[in-house]
Order: structure tokens, then sequence, then C-alpha cells
């Protein structure tokens, strides 16, 4: 079975906490500690966690490097997954070998490029994959002058952070004046032009964000697993159409995605995002760390956070070719487990009774409330373990 692995998760996605299942169900049976921190102390990930801390808050990049390394070495960390400060941390390799620990990420010179999306078309343009048309823009002037020559082609105009992950900060430009018809609803992605100009001109600070086409669907998520020399292991996308997802290994996605993962050395764990141009796929965002989504690949019959980690520890994962390739399904939100915590009184007077936060039954094991903060996952009520769910649900394929 061989020796335990001791795996640390720093400051990541809730998503995470099945990335942490997938690692403890691993194909070899082997033992797998799993230590976790986090800023938010109700983050999912400390309560699926072994062993948890909250991390320091306010430290600058290079303090927080130090904060790692002494955390590698008390822990005896064989594995780090960083997704804070990744950039910082990867620069230190050498640093973290020396205490024996594993960095599950691609190399300093790969995560500097993806860092800035403005170097990353740049660079993605020159190997030939396409990109959409980008404008990178710093004030107002610049983002109307963007908006006008997109319209001008029939395209609606939309923006993100040049600097960032995800979706924080899309948004989508339109011409339509501020009304109830914004104020009704969910809250959206539309944002009218006059009032992003107005913002731009009071703003204190400048901004640096890249303007370009609203591309359309299918959005394709390719989950590829790259080994240290280079070599692409897995290459499975993802799907997304509105709320259905499904599967595939068209090459017309998994082969940029293949292609990008070598020629930049996209080491480990990477996301590769692509959406339609007109008729065409163009890359949208990569990604230098574990997809969010990634669970839901193991859909397919692989285990890719366990095979990342065997690459890791020098070990051979072998090519990770899908048996079958999943139904189509959608995503759905399920309860998951919180570390328990006390709650402040919200009474003042003793003659009124109050209700507990959650049932009794499920409060009975919870720890005192001077339990220490590296409390493990079995302190968690058992009722509520066996609530959490999947956050995937499948549906008739297309």
């Amino acid at each position: 079975m061989g020796s335990r692995v001791r795996v640390w998760l720093n400051r990541t996605y809730a998503e995470n906490v099945f990335f942490m299942d997938q690692l403890r169900n691993n194909p070899q049976h082997r033992a797998v500690e799993i230590h976790a921190t986090h800023g938010d102390a109700d983050s999912p990930v400390l309560a699926a966690a072994d062993t948890a801390e909250p991390e320091p808050e306010g430290l600058s990049p290079r303090a927080y490097v130090e904060y790692a390394l002494d955390m590698c070495a008390r822990r005896s960390i064989d594995v780090f997954v960083p997704v804070l400060h990744q950039d910082a941390i990867v620069a230190q390799r050498a640093e973290f070998a020396a205490l024996g620990t594993a960095l599950l990420a691609p190399p300093a010179e790969a995560v500097a490029v993806f860092h800035d999306k403005v170097v990353a078309y740049q660079a993605v343009e020159a190997v030939g994959v396409p990109v959409p048309p980008w404008w990178r823009v710093r004030t107002a002037e610049e983002l109307v002058a963007a908006v006008e020559e997109l319209e001008a082609a029939g395209e609606r105009a939309c923006f993100k952070p040049a600097a960032g992950a995800g979706g924080v900060g899309f948004r989508v430009i339109t011409r339509s004046p501020f009304s109830l018809k914004h104020l009704n609803g969910f809250p959206s992605a539309y944002v009218p032009l006059d009032l992003v100009v107005e913002a731009l001109h009071t703003a204190e600070e400048p901004v640096d964000w890249l303007v370009m086409p609203h591309l359309g669907q299918p959005e394709v998520s390719v989950d590829c697993l790259t080994g240290p020399d280079g070599r692409v292991r897995m290459a499975i996308g993802r799907t997304k159409n509105g709320r259905r997802r499904g599967f595939t290994l068209d090459d017309a996605w998994t082969g940029p995605a293949r292609l990008l993962a070598e020629a930049f050395g996209l080491h480990y764990l990477s996301n590769i995002q692509f959406r339609m141009y007109g008729d065409e796929p163009v890359l949208m965002d990569v990604n230098t760390r574990p997809a969010g989504g990634l669970h839901q690949t193991a859909q397919c019959g692989v285990n890719a956070p366990w095979a990342a980690v065997q690459l890791a520890l020098g070990e051979e994962s072998g090519e990770l070719n899908p048996p079958f390739l999943g139904p189509d399904y959608t995503v759905v939100a399920g309860p998951r487990p919180v570390r328990p915590v006390s709650l402040p009184a919200q009474r003042n007077d003793p003659g009124l009774p109050t209700l507990s936060a959650m049932p009794a039954q499920a409060m009975e094991p919870v720890s005192a409330p001077s339990a220490p903060a590296e409390a493990t996952a079995s302190a968690v009520p058992a009722q509520a373990t066996t609530a959490a769910t999947a956050a995937t649900a499948a549906i008739a394929p297309a």
C-alpha cells in the first residue's frame, strides 16, 4: 500500500472538498493525511481535512512563503497544492524541495505567463492557438474606443481583469440605460456603458481590463494532467451549454489544450478554457491550478488528483485514458459540513428559551468550545456528514 502521504491545501475554493475525497479514495488504497488552512473559519475544506489551521492575514507574498515553508517543515508535508500566492511559492521551489516537499504546481515561468492575460494571449498566439480579438484598457477613453470597434463589427463587448481567476470581475457591456429592469430578478453581469465610464472617471485607482467580444457557447474546460517531463497524461474536456454539461475528447478542444500544456510546461493539473468565436474555438483562459470542477471529470472513471500527487512524488501515474465518458449532467447545490463552533448568545434575558443553531441530535458529538484550532473532521456530527452530497446530478443525455 505504500507509506502515508501528507498533502497540504492552502487557502482554496470550497469545491476542493471533492479534491480531498478523491485523494482519500485513491485506487492504490494509499493512506492520505490532508492538512488545510484558510482565512475563513467556515470554509468546508477545513472540516473536510484531517487537520486544519486558520491562515494569518495581511502577509506579503514573501512573508507568506516563509509561513508556508514553516508549515511544511512542522507538518512534514510531502505534497503542497498552492492556490493563494501560487506565483510567489513556485518561485521558491528549491526551498520547499530542500524540506522534502513537492509543489503540485507548474514551474514559475509558466505561472508568470498565465498570470497576466495579455501576456498569455500574446504567447498563445505565437504557438498557433487562436484567441479572440482583445484590447487592453486602463482609461474610460480606451474602453469606449474598444467597445465602439467591437459594436461596429456586430459584436457585444465584455471585459474582465487582465489578472485574475475564474469569473471575478467579468461584465458584459450594454447600451441600455439603467432602469428598473436592472433591479428586477437576480443581479446580472450586464452593465450600462455610461455607468462604467462614469465609474472610471471617478475612480481613485487605475484599472487594468481586457475587453473582447462576448464569446458564444459551448464553453469547454479541458482538464489536463502533465508530468514534470512535459508529457500530457490526460486531457478531458468538460462542456457547458446553458445548464447542460457533459464531456468530450474531441481534438478540436483537447488538441490545442495539449499543445499549450506541453509548450508552456503546465506541469501537474491545469485547466484550459475555450469558447466559440463565430465558428472557431478560441482560447478564453488558462488556469495553472486544479479546476474547481475537476471532481466532475471523475464521472469518466479517472482520478486525476491522485495521479497528480503520484507524479509530484516522482512516481509514474501512466496514461489516464477515460474508460468511458460520463452522461450529461447539471450542477446543483448540496450541504457540506463546516467545523463546529460555538455561537455567541443571541439574547440577554436568561429566562427566555433559545433554540439551538443545529438539531439536538447533530450537536451531541460536537467538541467543547475549548477544542484546539486543529480539530479534525471527525468532530463533525455524523448526521451532517451523511447529509453532504456531491454537487452534480445526472440528467438524460442529449
